[in-house]
């Protein structure tokens, strides 16, 4: 009978068999429970269903306007588009870029390329090139944040409301169908099916499977092996290499993340820095009638508690002054018992870690909620609302703490233990 092939997980190292599993069924490591894979019926076709859908709702998402506000007959509607625009015209370009790049070109990227890959193999082609694109929309799917747009529009039109009337328009509900096609996409799409079927209209040159290693190397790294972040492959490293490339999907290899540890430091350091301006500095500047205000992220907090707002403002504490904090607090606790090869609980340090990486992006909640109020409250001798630098500060620290959770190996966390499971 022949072995299964074995998988190696990727927060621990810890080499295993794959195994059949049930209908919907997930696979997970026996030492840390990471998720190693799961059973996904009919994957690719469901998968480039929602893709084709989204696509046709990102168009119409961005082509309406999301919301509209009306003060004594002026009434002023804008775009995803347009709120970009108008941040880049008030001087704050590194913002518009940032919210340009998650809300539009990450969310372009990851359709236009999951559909490439798939409508080929449906119509029983090969895509070209299928590595890089297959790379390229790994990437997009970490950056693209449309969830995290979808709650920051939300809590801005309880803000706006306040102000004047709200008119919804259509893309904002595009953009909630958006947000559920698209996490349904992330959900029904299997690498291992995907790279089955590319293999196969290969005609032969598929890449070989491991089924065998050393009994007594119960990591990849010990046994020599590399293992793919991107498509999961296991292969065999060549003699005193300690980088690769997977010979499936082309991604680059190393047994761990090279300078992890110096890496994540730099990346917590900037962002500890920036973490002080981003709380203290404004977030807003409100000019009308009656004078002028400045707003911090606490004062927003505040504001939409005293308004009867509560959970929003529970929401946005958590999203913009909690997580950010508790972020960097817990990426420190990770490197510095890394660093120490601490053997102390590991288990819940890689779960900690789990939380992290899930968490990062929705920090980006006021960056959002800051745009559509830029972009709406354009009154001219009635009122405006500019972005303050606090919001540059806030991005960047968002930004820097997703790069110091992707820096960070966490199989670094169970290499101190290797000696227990030799």
């Amino acid at each position: 009978m022949k072995p299964a092939p074995l998988i190696a997980c990727h927060e621990c190292d810890l080499l295993q068999r794959e195994t059949l599993l049930p209908h919907n069924g997930i696979a997970r490591c026996a030492r840390c429970g990471a998720e190693l894979y799961r059973d996904r019926p009919d994957s690719l076709n469901r998968t480039l269903a929602c893709t084709l859908a989204a696509m046709a709702l990102f168009a119409v998402a961005n082509a309406f306007p999301i919301v509209g506000l009306s003060v004594n007959g002026d009434v002023v509607q804008t775009t995803l588009a347009g709120a970009v625009r108008t941040l880049y015209r008030d001087g704050m370009w590194p913002l518009a870029g940032l919210v340009f790049f998650t809300t539009i070109v990450m969310p372009t990227l990851q359709m236009a390329g999951m559909a490439y890959l798939l409508l080929p193999l449906r119509l029983g082609r090969m895509p070209r090139r299928p590595a890089f694109v297959f790379r390229m929309v790994h990437w997009a799917m970490s950056w693209g944040m449309t969830e995290v747009l979808i709650l920051g529009i939300l809590v801005a039109l309880v803000k706006l409301a306040h102000i004047a009337g709200v008119v919804p328009g259509i893309a904002l509900w595009a953009f909630g169908a958006l947000m559920l096609l698209l996490a349904a996409t992330s959900a029904a799409f299997d690498p291992r099916e995907f790279w089955e079927r590319v293999s196969v209209s290969r005609r032969g040159s598929e890449v070989p499977v491991l089924t065998h290693s050393s009994a007594s190397a119960p990591t990849a790294a010990r046994a020599g092996l590399f293992t793919c972040h991107r498509c999961g492959l296991l292969s065999k490293a060549r003699a005193q290499a300690h980088k690769g490339e997977c010979p499936r999907c082309g991604a680059r290899l190393h047994f761990r993340k090279p300078e992890s540890i110096a890496r994540t430091w730099a990346f917590l350091t900037a962002a500890i820095v920036l973490y002080i301006p981003a709380n203290t500095l404004p977030m807003m500047d409100t000019s009308s009638l009656f004078g002028a205000q400045r707003d911090t992220i606490l004062s927003g907090v505040v504001y939409l508690w005293i308004s009867g707002s509560w959970p929003l403002a529970v929401v946005v504490f958590i999203a913009s002054v909690a997580v950010p904090m508790l972020k960097i607090i817990a990426l420190i606790f990770l490197v510095v018992t890394a660093q120490r090869h601490s053997r102390w609980l590991p288990g819940q340090r890689t779960r900690i870690y789990r939380i992290v990486e899930f968490v990062g992006r929705w920090s980006m909640l006021d960056i959002y909620v800051v745009t559509v109020l830029v972009a709406l409250v354009q009154f001219n001798a009635l009122a405006t609302i500019q972005a303050g630098p606090a919001a540059i500060a806030f991005g960047a620290v968002v930004v820097l703490t997703m790069l110091a959770a992707m820096s960070f190996d966490p199989r670094l966390t169970w290499d101190g233990n290797e000696a227990d499971h030799d």
